[in-house]
């Protein structure tokens, strides 16, 4: 539940789907690049997309002949909605000391 099961960079890459309309590994890569102002390599972009997919958060549908898609799922959705309200219940608990 709450995406306790998936690494912070699976996590941040179904925010990343989330945010875009069926976007490409690449271009998951570049906004991930661009978000987090740090390089990703390849090698760790795909393997997470595939157990993503796997694990039935993303799908991955084909845009061309050489390109895929991915979209978020059902499911995908209900975890980072539940994600994103675990963690507003933790921090609206944060009292900063001035």
């Amino acid at each position: 539940m709450a995406l306790f099961d998936r690494t912070a960079f699976q996590r941040d890459l179904l925010f990343i789907i989330a945010s875009a309309d069926r976007p490409s590994g690449q271009d998951i890569k570049a906004r991930f690049e661009a978000e987090a102002a740090t390089d990703v390599n390849r090698g760790n972009v795909y393997p997470n997309l595939d157990t993503l997919v796997e694990e039935g958060y993303v799908e991955k549908g084909r845009l061309d002949s050489r390109t895929n898609y991915y979209s978020l799922t059902e499911k995908g959705f209900h975890r980072l909605r539940q994600r994103h309200e675990w963690e507003r219940a933790k921090l609206s608990s944060v009292r900063l000391e001035s």
